[in-house]
């Protein structure tokens, strides 16, 4: 079986998702700079520019990455991947996501991802995201699309020794629950 593409361009109505490029990196960390955006995140100093630089380089260097790009204006408005797929799972992970606090909650928002779950479920059946044990802001916002908590916290290499919890949702859920609208 082929590899599936995990970095397409994904276009809606009011944002692109675009393989996420060196160039980018400007624009990104002025959209990231924003304390509020990380302060329940474990990585709370993501905002300052060594850290945040970290997350980048790991992003371009991931071969998964993308930007969200609002039509609207052409400008960068956050940034999401794709991680540790395992065609034998059927499983990939959403992950690293942000966007810029005027886009929460908003139809953009859910605009991004739709997009991403669509994709992702032409090539897998489960999608999993690992959010911050303390993140509630974050753990909200994947139960609303109808992630389901797997027992336990978890913690790994990728993402430090910060407790996390993990969501799973699947194909059928998802198409279920009429995908996100």
């Amino acid at each position: 079986m082929p590899q599936p593409d995990f970095q397409p361009t994904l276009t809606g109505d009011s944002v692109v998702i675009r393989p996420i490029a060196p160039g980018d990196w400007p624009e990104l960390f002025a959209a990231a700079s924003d304390p509020e955006i990380w302060k329940l995140h474990p990585a709370s100093t993501r905002y300052t520019e060594p850290v945040f630089r970290e997350y980048f380089d790991n992003a371009i260097a991931s071969h998964m990455a993308f930007v969200f790009v609002e039509r609207a204006s052409g400008a960068l408005i956050g940034s999401s991947r794709y991680h540790g797929y395992d065609a034998e799972k059927s499983e990939v992970e959403i992950g690293w996501t942000f966007i810029v606090r005027d886009h929460w909650g908003g139809a953009t928002n859910r605009e991004v991802k739709r997009l991403m779950l669509d994709h992702a479920f032409t090539f897998v059946d489960t999608v999993i995201f690992w959010v911050g044990e303390t993140n509630w802001r974050s753990q909200r916002a994947v139960e609303k699309i109808g992630g389901v908590k797997r027992e336990g916290t978890f913690v790994r290499g990728a993402t430090g020794s910060a407790p996390h919890v993990v969501f799973e949702l699947t194909k059928a859920r998802y198409r279920e629950g009429g995908g996100l609208v």
